[in-house]
C-alpha cells in the first residue's frame, strides 16, 4: 500500500481504472495478465517486404452457411406472407439462420478456414485479419476481427473490422488490395459475415422474409513485381479496377435505428422495436438500380475492358430483380450472372465472397476469369470492382 498522502503512482491508477487494486488484484493476476502483454514477433523469413510494390491476387476462399434452413413456406406459419407473396417480389425460396451458439465470429471462422485450406497456408502466415460487417457479437467492441484472429492462433496478424453494410465486402477488397500493393503487408485475410436474424423483426414481413446469416472469406496476398514497382494491370490474376461510392442523405432508408449514440439502449428504444433492421424497401431499390450499373460500368472501362469482356457477373445477392436489372443495363447477358439469392437470402457483406466461392465450386469462376463484383446497401454505401481471377496452391481448379 502506498503511504497515506503520497500521490498515487502510474500502477495505483492503472488499478483503480480497471476497477480493484495491487493489493487486491487476487491469485494469479500476475500470471493472468502474461497473456495480454504485447508479443515481440518476427515477420516472415524470406524477400524484403515492407515498402516494396507487389503483384496483388486473390489466393484462395472458403465459405460457412449455417445448417438451419428456414424456407418461405415455415416462414409462412408465423408471419403473415406466402412463399409466392417472397418469390415473386424477390426470388428468395429460403436462408440459413444461425443456431443459439453460432455468432457472427464463429461463422467467419469457419470460412476463414476453408480459404486457408484452398491457398494453401496457415494461420501464422497472415499479416492481417479485416471482417466486413455490421452485426458483431458485441455491442460495439471488441471487434469481430479480433476474437477470429485467436480463435485461429493468427499470432502475427492485426485485426479490425469495416461497418459498410452490404457493401462492406467490396471496400475491404480495396482496403486489402492498398495494403498488399504497398508492399506494408504481405497476407491479409478478408471475411465477410453477418448474423442477420438477431437484427430482424419477426412481425415485420416486408424485412423479416429478406435476410439470411452467413460468412464468406478470400485471402488477398502479393507477390514482388518483376522490377519493383507497381503495375496497372495484373500480371496473373488480381484487381484491375475499384469503384467505391456513397450518399449518406439516403441513411434513413436502411438502418437499425437504436443502439448508437444517436439512440442509446432504453426501455422505450426496445419497446418501440428500434433495434431491429428497418427498411423503405422502394427507396432502395430505386437506389441500387439507378447508381449500380453506373458504377459497374465505370469499373469495366476502369480496367479497360467491355461488358462483354466479363465472364461472370457476381453481384450483391439482395434481390434477382436487382441483379437482373443491373445486368441487363449494362447490357451483359444472363447466363453469366451468378445467383444463389434463392438458397441464402440477402446475407449483406457476406453475399459476394459467398458467391464467388460457391462460384469456384462449382466450376463457373476459373483461373483467367474476369469476373465483376459489387455490393451496395446501407449508407447509402456501392462499391464495383473487376477482378481477374487466379489459380489457388490448395484447391485442384476444375477444368
Amino acid at each position: 500500500m502506498r503511504p497515506e498522502g503520497s500521490a498515487p503512482s502510474a500502477r495505483d491508477l492503472l488499478a483503480l481504472s480497471l476497477g480493484t487494486t495491487v493489493d487486491n488484484a487476487g491469485p494469479g493476476a500476475e500470471e493472468a495478465s502474461q497473456s495480454f502483454r504485447p508479443r515481440r514477433l518476427s515477420p516472415p523469413t524470406g524477400e524484403r517486404w515492407h515498402g516494396t510494390p507487389h503483384q496483388v491476387r486473390i489466393a484462395g476462399c472458403g465459405k460457412y452457411l449455417p445448417e438451419r434452413v428456414l424456407t418461405n413456406h415455415d416462414l409462412a406459419t408465423f408471419v403473415d406472407t406466402t412463399d409466392e407473396w417472397i418469390r415473386a417480389r424477390t426470388g428468395i425460396q429460403e436462408r440459413r439462420i444461425a443456431s443459439t451458439e453460432e455468432t457472427t465470429s464463429s461463422l467467419s471462422i469457419n470460412a476463414a478456414r476453408g480459404a486457408l485450406a484452398t491457398a494453401g497456408l496457415t494461420p501464422d502466415d497472415l499479416d492481417l485479419i479485416i471482417v466486413c460487417t455490421f452485426t458483431g457479437d458485441y455491442g460495439g467492441m471488441p471487434n469481430v476481427a479480433s476474437v477470429v484472429q485467436h480463435a485461429l492462433g493468427a499470432n502475427r496478424a492485426g485485426a479490425f473490422d469495416i461497418n459498410a453494410a452490404c457493401s462492406g465486402f467490396v471496400y475491404g477488397l480495396g482496403v486489402a488490395h492498398g495494403l498488399v500493393a504497398s508492399g506494408l503487408h504481405r497476407t491479409i485475410l478478408l471475411i465477410g459475415a453477418e448474423t442477420l436474424s438477431r437484427y430482424l423483426d419477426w412481425h415485420d414481413r416486408t424485412t423479416c422474409v429478406l435476410f439470411g446469416d452467413g460468412a464468406g472469406a478470400v485471402i488477398i496476398t502479393g507477390e514482388a513485381t518483376a522490377t519493383g514497382t507497381s503495375t496497372n494491370r495484373p500480371q496473373s490474376g488480381g484487381l484491375m479496377s475499384l469503384v467505391l461510392g456513397a450518399d449518406g442523405a439516403g441513411a434513413n432508408a436502411l438502418l437499425v435505428p437504436a443502439g448508437g449514440t444517436r439512440l442509446p439502449p432504453s426501455y422505450e428504444s426496445i419497446d418501440a422495436r428500434q433495434h431491429f433492421i428497418k427498411m423503405d424497401g422502394k427507396d432502395v431499390y430505386r437506389f441500387a438500380v439507378s447508381t449500380v450499373p453506373d458504377a459497374c460500368a465505370e469499373a469495366i472501362a476502369n480496367a479497360g475492358l467491355t461488358v462483354d469482356d466479363i465472364d461472370l457477373f457476381v453481384l450483391h445477392q439482395a434481390n434477382v430483380r436487382i441483379i437482373r436489372a443491373v445486368v441487363e443495363a449494362l447490357g451483359g447477358s444472363w447466363d453469366r450472372a451468378f445467383v444463389n439469392v434463392d438458397r441464402y437470402g440477402n446475407t449483406s457483406a457476406a453475399s459476394v465472397p459467398i458467391a464467388l466461392c460457391e462460384a469456384v465450386e462449382m466450376g463457373r469462376l476459373k483461373p483467367g476469369d474476369r469476373v465483376l463484383v459489387a455490393g451496395f446497401g446501407g449508407g447509402l454505401t456501392w462499391g464495383a470492382a473487376v477482378i481477374e481471377w487466379s489459380p489457388f496452391a490448395g484447391l485442384t481448379n476444375p477444368d
